[in-house]
């Protein structure tokens, strides 16, 4: 049973910028976020980003990024874990003063001896507390010393995880971790302690594969008489064969997602079906998932990445998108593409004239932009050999035909239709052997939105060009 949420939540999302924004920290920066919001709380996110060597400005561009094209706005501006080593030096001269730490002066030499003789002997190599109770004044000369934990040798150390339930650990098996090291810089085990006291953090939410840190930071949060913070460790996202996630399954990046023409609402949305239930709804508005949201419907089992399922659940919410809003992303893309061969003006007025029967046939933005290359090409265009097989001898007699009748209607989509559908019962055709040749004439393809309304949105003049340029012979 959960235990009563305070009045003010605060959770945190922390990553490392070590390169990308993984899907699972995604999952993770969104509990974190459904889970504060859904307790009227407040979201914090937290850059990780003591690790010099593998660190960058570009790798925390890429965090926030991938966070704000999600609309996972945090309510506080980031912590730099970096402008924070001075706190984590005083709190750790603080557990010194109390007895709770103590100096190490073991050598680099000393400790890999250490952990070589553990492993001939077939145990954990763990520091084996050496300098524990020994006196500082007896420590060699030259030899800058760590400041470790005093941990616990006797009795156990318990969590109650929101997820995983009751977890226990002999404290015999947890050994004194460095709290400072000798340049005086702290362990990330200690930061992410005083971080999460500094900044208030009620709850805990991340990954499983941190479930044995939180045993060791337990202990440095008693150590300072401080509230703990509630914990729920999430398990892990697996690829579709049950093993690690990663590039070979896929797309393993958020924004790797959104250049492959998924939608942030509907990655969200799969995310959160991915190890949370309720109900059988399948599409969730952020709305809803914040009103639905709690940490009791996270199960402990790891989650398999579905792309395909991704993917029909981002043509559905693709299918609802604003026209506008499709139309514009689908400019960028061509604009990237180099294929804006037309008036951008026009291109957007064609676009978003075909867009509702566009989006009906298309499961991604890339997709989308595919099926809407045609609008923009120059004649003559690109035929593929279906549409080229279409544009036999008769055919091309046929369209000419079409292309006199077109000539003299009005070019809206309802007119447009009428009129090829007198042409056909006057020549005693069926509509389909009319639409399909004057489809590839007009696209070069076999498929688009209703020939009506492709003809309106590429008006009179572009219409009749492309007729005869196709009727007078394929390049």
């Amino acid at each position: 049973m959960l235990k009563p949420v305070p009045m003010t939540v605060r959770t945190r999302f922390a990553p490392s910028p070590t390169g990308l924004l993984h899907i699972g920290g995604a999952r993770t920066a969104l509990f974190n976020y459904l889970f504060s919001r859904h307790h009227g709380g407040q979201f914090l996110l937290r850059i990780e980003d003591t690790d010099r060597e593998r660190n960058t400005e570009a790798a925390v561009q890429v965090i926030l990024d991938g966070l704000a094209w999600l609309d996972l706005t945090p309510d506080e501006p980031p912590v730099y874990q970096s402008t924070r080593q001075g706190r984590h030096a005083e709190v750790a001269r603080q557990m010194l003063e109390a007895g709770h730490a103590y100096r190490c002066f073991c050598t680099a030499e000393e400790l890999r001896q250490m952990r070589e003789q553990a492993v001939a002997e077939g145990r954990p190599p763990r520091y084996d507390g050496r300098w524990r109770d020994r006196d500082p004044a007896e420590a060699p000369p030259g030899v800058p010393p760590t400041i470790r934990l005093r941990a616990l040798q006797t009795g156990e150390t318990v969590v109650r995880d929101l997820v995983q339930g009751e977890v226990r650990v002999p404290n015999a098996e947890l050994d004194d971790l460095i709290l400072l090291r000798s340049d005086g810089t702290p362990t990330y085990l200690h930061a992410v302690v005083v971080d999460d006291h500094d900044m208030a953090i009620t709850h805990v939410i991340r990954g499983d594969d941190h479930l044995t840190n939180t045993f060791r930071q337990v202990q440095i949060f008693r150590a300072m008489s401080w509230d703990i913070p509630e914990f729920a460790h999430l398990p892990l996202i697996h690829g579709p064969d049950g093993a690690k996630l990663s590039k070979r399954h896929g797309a393993v990046s958020v924004l790797e997602f959104r250049e492959q023409g998924f939608l942030p609402e509907a990655l969200c949305n799969y995310l959160l079906r991915l190890g949370w239930g309720h109900g059988d709804a399948e599409v969730l508005s952020r709305e809803e998932a914040i009103r639905l949201f709690d940490i009791d419907g996270v199960g402990r089992a790891p989650s398999r990445m579905d792309y395909a399922k991704l993917t029909h659940l981002n043509g559905i919410w693709l299918r609802q998108a604003d026209d506008h809003r499709l139309a514009k992303e689908v400019l960028d893309r061509l604009r990237r593409g180099g294929d804006m061969a037309v008036d951008e003006q026009d291109a957007q007025r064609r676009i978003l004239a075909l867009m509702p029967g566009l989006k009906e046939r298309a499961k991604t933005l890339v997709e989308l932009t595919d099926n809407s290359a045609f609008l923009m090409r120059r004649i003559p265009l690109p035929f593929e050999p279906k549409a080229a097989a279409l544009l036999s001898p008769e055919n091309r007699r046929m369209v000419r035909e079409v292309a006199e009748v077109l000539a003299q209607a009005e070019f809206s989509a309802t007119a447009l239709d009428a009129a090829l559908r007198a042409y056909a019962e006057r020549t005693g055709r069926k509509l389909g052997e009319v639409a399909q040749p004057l489809r590839a004439a007009l696209t070069g393809s076999t498929t688009s939105p209703g020939i009506d309304a492709t003809l309106a949105a590429l008006g009179r003049e572009e219409s009749l060009a492309r007729i005869e340029a196709a009727a007078s012979g394929l390049p």
